[in-house]
């Protein structure tokens, strides 16, 4: 299996050992060097800093994660932008569409909850 990229709600969960990640998952996580998108951060820098979302550990420490779990940070290339042009809009949400994009562009399965990402014919690992 190719290495997946984990949204952003499968991170927070595998982060705060939410009992809502699969343990299959968690292990997939923990043993399969995951791809985060920056996009992910970036979404939860901007929801944390206006009270949208209360995180288990303090933003800056959340490196720790990252580090630990040995996730590789997906950056923005102009290739998902092109990819996210093109995508038309069965979801809205900003960041979900670019990690949908970054999936599509890069061949990579995606770990999440969202029902929204199969209707983009991304490959879906489903938590």
């Amino acid at each position: 299996m190719d290495r997946p990229l984990v949204d952003t709600q499968s991170f927070l969960w595998y982060g705060e050992a939410n009992p809502r990640l699969k343990p299959e998952l968690r292990m997939l996580i923990a043993n399969s060097r995951p791809i985060l998108s920056i996009a992910s951060l970036w979404e939860i820098a901007i929801k944390s800093s206006i009270g949208k979302l209360n995180l288990y550990k303090p933003f800056d420490e959340m490196a720790h994660t990252i580090e630990a779990a040995g996730f590789t940070i997906l950056p923005i290339t102009p290739s998902h932008l092109v990819e996210l042009h093109q995508l038309p809009f069965h979801h809205h949400d900003p960041f979900d569409r670019l990690i949908i994009a970054q999936s599509l562009a890069d061949g990579l399965p995606i770990v999440t909850s969202d029902d929204w990402f199969e209707s983009y014919g991304a490959a879906i690992i489903k938590t």
